[in-house]
């Protein structure tokens, strides 16, 4: 049996028929740049996220750096965030000019942890971006109040959230703003790259709007130095399609967790943990485990793929050696990076297929 760890062809498969005509109509009409497709998905977005408004880029980074742009974070502003996410995070702050200010992580759900951001805020922080990481929410509450208090721009990097629940909000509505990836393996996905950023300020929006389109509001009348990061027409049509389908995938993705976890019983593994009043949308399944890279090595020559997410903390990256951190900095995110894995998660894997993995984790650490 041959499991890949997302399998975009299967879902491909189910919707092809709506795709197809989606992306017809697309040239039919001849419109490739900021059409009908890419207004109305923005506000649909807005509409699903419980917020005013919805503004279309070209990728899920460009989402966050124009964020803190719009937002006016730039040289010599500091921001803190977590050392345990995708590169993008932290480069989106390097690119405006910012310092990225790393908090360690929880233990169990592998966000920032909130009980340590306080103690990094100086006189020259400006914004804190929690990531949702994997599709479970963090601790918004705790970071909405600090904000408050510190006042504070709050941008949530939900990019590999959309759909996730925090006390009965949607995630991307709770902070200032919030930044979505439709990078083709999230879980609503384009057929390259898109992004998009939801809020309840208007301003912003305005300003977000003129800084993926070379900072015009009219054009050839360029009012700032933009960027151009415009969702192109035809991944919005494709996203349209797949937008109407999100929720169910969702919730097939969570029984799916839900069945992890039961056949993982009395499996030296740890399973995600997802805390009280949230609704994760499982964008990973990410297990921690001794033996890590063994066991994957087992798994794929059994046909079964698996991630890592992430092998190596963002403050030891050499691109990041001028900040000055060492190991044992985030001894957390230090820690999982060297015992997480991602096992196969996507709306269409059988009982079958999960039933197989297990079987073989479960051979793996009797065998030894």
């Amino acid at each position: 049996m041959k499991i890949p760890l997302i399998d975009l062809k299967s879902q491909h498969e189910s919707i092809e028929k709506e795709i197809k005509e989606a992306i017809h109509l697309v040239i039919k009409g001849g419109k490739f740049i900021l059409g009908e497709n890419v207004k109305n998905l923005e506000k649909e977005i807005a509409e699903f996220t419980n917020t005013k408004y919805g503004i279309g880029v070209a990728n899920g980074t460009d989402a966050l750096q124009l964020t803190l742009e719009a937002y006016g974070i730039g040289k010599g502003d500091e921001v803190i965030t977590t050392p345990f996410t995708f590169f993008a995070t932290a480069e989106a702050i390097s690119q405006v000019g910012g310092t990225p200010v790393f908090v360690d992580i929880d233990k169990d759900t592998y966000n920032i942890d909130v009980n340590k951001v306080e103690e990094k805020i100086t006189g020259k922080t400006k914004a804190i971006i929690p990531v949702h990481l994997f599709g479970q929410p963090a601790d918004m509450d705790k970071i909405i109040d600090i904000g408050n208090k510190h006042n504070l721009i709050i941008i949530e990097d939900a990019c590999q959230a959309i759909g996730a629940i925090y006390k009965g909000r949607k995630i991307g509505s709770i902070g200032h703003a919030g930044c979505f990836s439709f990078f083709p393996t999230k879980n609503l996905g384009c057929m390259g790259d898109g992004g998009m950023v939801v809020t309840n300020d208007e301003i912003i929006a305005k300003s977000l709007r003129m800084l993926r389109f070379h900072g015009q509001k009219v054009k050839y009348f360029n009012e700032m130095l933009g960027y151009n990061s415009r969702l192109d027409e035809i991944q919005g049509a494709i996203l349209r399609v797949k937008l109407k389908y999100l929720l169910q995938w969702n919730e097939k993705r969570r029984k799916i967790a839900c069945r992890y976890n039961r056949l993982l019983e009395n499996i030296p593994v740890k399973i995600p943990v997802e805390i009280d009043h949230i609704y994760s949308v499982y964008h990973l399944y990410v297990v921690q485990l001794d033996k890590r890279d063994n066991l994957r090595s087992y798994l794929k020559g059994k046909g079964i793929d698996t991630g890592i997410y992430y092998p190596l903390p963002l403050h030891l990256q050499r691109a990041y050696k001028e900040l000055n951190y060492e190991k044992g900095d985030f001894p957390v995110a230090e820690h999982v990076s060297k015992k997480t894995l991602a096992l196969p998660i996507y709306p269409e894997m059988t009982e079958g297929m999960q039933g197989y993995i297990v079987e073989n984790i479960r051979e793996f650490y009797s065998s030894r």
